[in-house]
Formats: structure tokens, C-alpha cells, sequence
């Protein structure tokens, strides 16, 4: 079928909740791409940093098919190697405490959530309140929708949950002045993804541990997009000057099956009880495996140092470019701002005709998130398209 026969069944079936491109992409391998028609694309899009590892990495197919051929399953009520394996590999590569599995970044947030709230609950705070910071994106449920301050501001699911304060994401002293005693979590993205890229100072972080250091709040690091490796460490936070309390992970934490995470701290380890959270799918058999070798392919120090040198390249190319303003970003993270009266939409798309995938997440921004496999060459090549694409 082509793709005027896909918008057809979307028109008739699907709910109209993503614009979607003109393209179907069928296979994938490494940082490529193949459309329905056999076009080639190098992809730095990477499914929204779900394809850390690129598409179709051998180790987690052979993961997958392994375990998809044996068993799929039976609940959380019984044991699984393969779950418990990964909540090892989880807490032994970041807060050394417990972990509870998810299926999606959503997912996790919730439950940090929650997690947070019963931990402010056993303090004595009746009304607890979290909060995040303005251009931060955890999630679209309603309680990661109300920690979402440009989504709770639309106001168009409300009433939303109560217990929620936004502050800007570059500023300490307001964050300062947000902070109470009835402040159960500070919970923020290092890097503000959806938002196009933006690193949060190291002065905010540091403000954000003293006041829950202050009030016995957590510190909640949303690593569902910066995590498993795509700064040129597993975690994110690793390269700044604070430890979290609570991590959450999610994308690419699945080799690009559904899986998330959320680990604790040892201290924060046993706040869940039986009965409190839950989840039908996660941790499944195929998913844990999957993610075990994703932590296996991108875990290995000699990727992780290639990230962070690609990375360098990347940024330097971009800031070379004709109408390109602004450069930011870690690792292969990277976020650009574009020169006032170019359209960034429009750049994204003639960069998609010209064979590269990238992202315009918002009003003169693009953002850049390749799989963490590529070489020299594919960067190169990304910036010569884009530098075509700029162009007009």
C-alpha cells in the first residue's frame, strides 16, 4: 500500500492526534533508514532517542528472538531471571538501591510521583507538592501532564491533579523561593528535550538539592530521554555536580521495545509496599531481555567515548553553518536554533527529502538525536544535507 492509501485508513480509523510525514519507513539497520519505496535515509531522529543502539542492533535481535520463541510471559505474580537481571543491571550501573519496572518514560514519571508523594505522606506533609520547571516534558497522564508546565498550562484535560509548582529552569532563587516544607520532590529534565535542547545550569541543580536536602524532598532526575548513554555517559547526571534520589528511564532503555525504569536511592528503596504500584506488562520476558543487551551494547566505554567525540564534531560543523544561531546540547543530544525568518519546519522537510531524519521541535528549532553507532562520515553527511537545506 502506499502512503495516499495510508492516510486513507488514518483518516477512516486512526485518531487524529499526530501530524504525521509523507514517508513509511519499513527497515532499519544501524543509522539508516528504508522507506516503503526503497529510499535510503540516514536517520537522526532515532525514533525520539528510542534507537539508541540503531535499528536492528544483532544483540538485541538475538535477544529477542531467543526469548520471543521460548516465552512470552505470565505476570509479576511469579518470578522472571530476566526482570530481576535487569533491575540488577539498573541499580548497579546508577543509585545502587531498588528498582521498579515500567513499560514507558509516562509510566515512570507516575510512579516517581507517587513514589515521592507516600514519601512526603510518612513525614507528615498532608498536601504535598512537586516541583518541575517550565519547558520540562514528563509525560502526557495526567499526573506527568500536571508536572508538564507548558501541557498543564493548555489546560485542556482539567482539572488536572493539584499539588504541582512550575518554575523557570534557569533561575536558583526562584526555585528557592517555590521550595516549603510541603515540598515532596523537585523533579526536572538535565536536558530539556521536547523543548529543544536545553541544558539546565548546574547552579539550578545545585539549588534543587539543597532545597530538598532542606525540606526532606527527593530529587527526582527524569532520564528518560538523556539516559542510556546519549550524552556520552549511561546517565546524564553523572556529568553534573548532584546525585539524585530517584531516577526514571524509559526510550531507549528497551533497545526499542517498550520498557522504563524507576530506581531508587537505597534510602528511598522500600517506600513502595505490596499493593501500592503495579503493572500488567512490565518487565516482561522479551522486553527485560531486550533491554539487557541494549544496557550491554551501550554501556561499553569505547561507545560512550565515541558519543561524546561525535558529539563534539557535530556542534562544531553546526555552528559553521549559514543561519545557524545557537548550538547546545551534550553528547549526541543537540539542539539548534535557527536565524530569524527561516522556517524550521520547512528545513526539516526539505531536509527529509534530501535523505536525512531530524526533529523541529518547536518555532525556529530542529534537534538532532542519531543513534549512538554512527561514525565520522554520517556526520559529515548530515551536516552536508542540512547545510543544502538551510539553503533553500
Amino acid at each position: 500500500m502506499n502512503v495516499e492509501g495510508l492516510r486513507e485508513l488514518e483518516a477512516r480509523y486512526a485518531m487524529p492526534t499526530y501530524a504525521r510525514a509523507g514517508v513509511e519507513f519499513v527497515r532499519g539497520e544501524g543509522a539508516r533508514l528504508w522507506d516503503s519505496e526503497g529510499r535510503e535515509y540516514l536517520d537522526f531522529f532515532a525514533g525520539i532517542s528510542v534507537h539508541n543502539a540503531g535499528h536492528c542492533h544483532p544483540r538485541i535481535v538475538a535477544a529477542v528472538q531467543e526469548q520471543v520463541a521460548t516465552f512470552a510471559g505470565s505476570s509479576n505474580l511469579f518470578y522472571s531471571e530476566s526482570a530481576l537481571r535487569l533491575s540488577e543491571r539498573l541499580s548497579e550501573s546508577s543509585l545502587g538501591g531498588k528498582v521498579f519496572l515500567a513499560n514507558t518514560g509516562t509510566e515512570a514519571s507516575e510512579g516517581a510521583i507517587k513514589l515521592a508523594r507516600k514519601h512526603a505522606h510518612r513525614r507528615g506533609v498532608k498536601r504535598p507538592e512537586v516541583i518541575s520547571f517550565v519547558g520540562d516534558f514528563h509525560g502526557r497522564t495526567l499526573g506527568a501532564l500536571a508536572a508538564t508546565p507548558k501541557l498543564a498550562d493548555e489546560d485542556r484535560f482539567g482539572p488536572l491533579p493539584p499539588g504541582f509548582r512550575a518554575v523557570p529552569h534557569d533561575d536558583p532563587d526562584a526555585l528557592r523561593a517555590a521550595a516549603s516544607e510541603s515540598t515532596a520532590a523537585v523533579f526536572i529534565e538535565l536536558i530539556q528535550g521536547e523543548a529543544g535542547v536545553w541544558p539546565v545550569p548546574d547552579e539550578v541543580l545545585v539549588a534543587a538539592r539543597e532545597v530538598c536536602d532542606r525540606a526532606g524532598a527527593l530529587l527526582i532526575v527524569d532520564e528518560v530521554q538523556t539516559g542510556m548513554g546519549r550524552t556520552g555517559t549511561l546517565w546524564a547526571y553523572e556529568q553534573t555536580p548532584v546525585r539524585p534520589d530517584v531516577i526514571t528511564a524509559g526510550k531507549a532503555l528497551g533497545g526499542g521495545l517498550p520498557a522504563a525504569a524507576i530506581v531508587a536511592a537505597p534510602e528511598y528503596s522500600d517506600v513502595f509496599e505490596p499493593g501500592d504500584h503495579g503493572s500488567t506488562f512490565a518487565g516482561g520476558p522479551i522486553a527485560a531481555r531486550a533491554a539487557l543487551a541494549a544496557l550491554d551494547v551501550l554501556s561499553d566505554p569505547a561507545l560512550l567515548a565515541s558519543v561524546r567525540e561525535l558529539g563534539e564534531r557535530l556542534r562544531a560543523g553546526l555552528r559553521e553553518l549559514e543561519g545557524v544561531t545557537d548550538v547546545r546540547g551534550r553528547g549526541l543530544m543537540v539542539g539548534v536554533s535557527l536565524a530569524d525568518g527561516l522556517d524550521a519546519a520547512a528545513v526539516r522537510d526539505r531536509c527529509l527529502e534530501g535523505g536525512l531524519v531530524l526533529n523541529c521541535p518547536g518555532p525556529g528549532m530542529l534537534r538532532l538525536l542519531p543513534p549512538l553507532v554512527i561514525e565520522e562520515a554520517d556526520v559529515d553527511r548530515a551536516l552536508e544535507v542540512l547545510a543544502g537545506a538551510l539553503r533553500g
